[in-house]
């Protein structure tokens, strides 16, 4: 018996056999496919799939190449894995809404020029979610190349060690994809961790990278957000070019060898928190970028704090703390640049300061650079000299009197002790 219908003429027979198909085709239930590691299983379960299904991998290695054109989530246990034939892509997304997540991902070629990937989303995959697996041993591990608003999450991603550095992909790779985030993965054994070009509103937060060339290289790149990663170890920890508008915050760079953080025709950004420490070379490397404002950064234990060329202007640099630093600063030119906002200025370990009024400013001005430091700079053998009697001289003469110094960078506000850092305590240590 079929039920009874309010509003139904009985003598509408269109009326009723809609009423009735309605009631019989109900909506659609998304399938699950187990798929058994046997060849050609997999590419013969993803030619039936249908959007929303589910296909689930038996543990054992299952072929790639593999291409997702269905909405459908590919999933399986840590042993299910999928190894490609070494040429092209594992596995290439190419629909919206897909969901990769619990496998291990292997065996991509070797060609740059054809961006060979682990997984290679196309600008067809948006909202595409990979999570959750091991990506190991391919060219790029994962690239967005085009979608918005994919997300890429807590993945293992570990690139090709029988390369050269150079001849290596990067662990995650991103192009001209709005929306999309990276978080929480761990990545090793890359050229870069994250390489991001011609993109915008992206988010990059808690992820870890280790023997990698850059942590994250950002190129062209507006109006995203750099949060809570750690670089441990690497070259360069955060190279960013050519991107304005970005919120740097809550940082790590421990133990990079050329530079912590590396801004270059970068601008209108806000560095909030980050430490870097332990560096080889530069903690901070400031060219041609302007509009920047830097406050409660720590930057400890480098060859240089911050280098920071002419070509960089109305910067402001408060509330910072430079700390055992062999070169607090290096800035060669002849304009003075002051480094203190409403009577704050930073912190410097080598400030030998007084404070009388107690009121946790020094009451001297810090002077981070002097006049021989800029004829070492300018000429390197001038270091056999720097014990003479006639540069002790010099340096004592421009201590009472500063205006002996040629310009350079003044903080009229130094503070007495190092300001609070905001980046989660604990996780500041060298083992990460």
């Amino acid at each position: 018996m079929f039920p009874v219908v309010k509003g139904l003429k009985m003598g509408g027979m269109t009326s009723f056999l809609l009423v009735i198909l309605a009631l019989l085709c109900g909506p659609v239930v998304a399938a699950e496919f187990s798929v058994a590691a046997l060849p050609g299983a997999l590419v013969q379960v993803l030619a039936r799939a249908q959007d929303g299904d589910r296909v689930v991998l038996q543990p054992g290695l299952h072929e790639g190449s593999i291409i997702l054109s269905r909405a459908v989530e590919l999933t399986g246990p840590a042993t299910a894995v999928i190894r490609g034939e070494g040429t092209g892509n594992v596995i290439t997304v190419d629909a919206p809404g897909v969901y990769i997540h619990g496998i291990e991902v292997t065996g991509s070629g070797l060609t740059l020029a054809t961006q060979d990937s682990g997984i290679f989303v196309t600008p067809n995959g948006d909202n595409a979610r990979i999570e959750d697996n091991r990506i190991d041993n391919n060219l790029i591990g994962i690239y967005l190349s085009g979608p918005d608003n994919a997300i890429v999450q807590n993945n293992d991603v570990v690139g090709r060690q029988d390369l050269r550095v150079n001849e290596r992909g990067n662990g995650i790779q991103l192009w001209n994809t709005p929306g999309s985030q990276v978080i929480g993965n761990r990545v090793s054994q890359g050229r870069d961790g994250i390489f991001v070009t011609t993109s915008r509103e992206n988010l990059f937060a808690d992820n870890v990278f280790r023997d990698v060339r850059f942590a994250i290289h950002y190129m062209y790149t507006n109006h995203s957000e750099i949060r809570g990663n750690r670089s441990y170890d690497n070259t360069v920890g955060y190279a960013l070019m050519y991107s304005d508008h970005l919120q740097v915050t809550g940082n790590l760079s421990d133990g990079d060898q050329d530079h912590g953080i590396m801004l270059n025709y970068a601008n209108a950004s806000n560095f909030r928190g980050n430490v870097v420490q332990h560096g080889g070379t530069k903690c901070v490397f400031i060219y041609n970028s302007n509009k920047n404002d830097f406050r409660d950064n720590m930057f400890e234990g480098c060859g240089i704090g911050v280098h920071f060329t002419a070509g960089s202007e109305r910067n402001i640099i408060v509330d910072n703390a430079f700390i055992g630093n062999r070169t607090q600063v290096k800035y060669v030119g002849t304009r003075w640049l002051e480094w203190s906002q409403n009577g704050r200025g930073n912190y410097w370990s080598d400030n030998a300061a007084f404070d009388l009024d107690g009121d946790g400013i020094a009451d001297r001005p810090y002077r981070p650079n002097d006049m021989l430091d800029q004829v070492v700079w300018a000429h390197p053998s001038a270091k056999l000299l720097i014990n003479a009697p006639a540069f002790q001289i010099l340096k004592w003469a421009q201590s009472r009197f500063p205006a002996l110094h040629p310009g350079g960078v003044v903080d009229s506000a130094p503070l007495m002790v190092p300001p609070p850092i905001s980046i989660i305590q604990g996780e500041t240590n060298h083992a990460g």
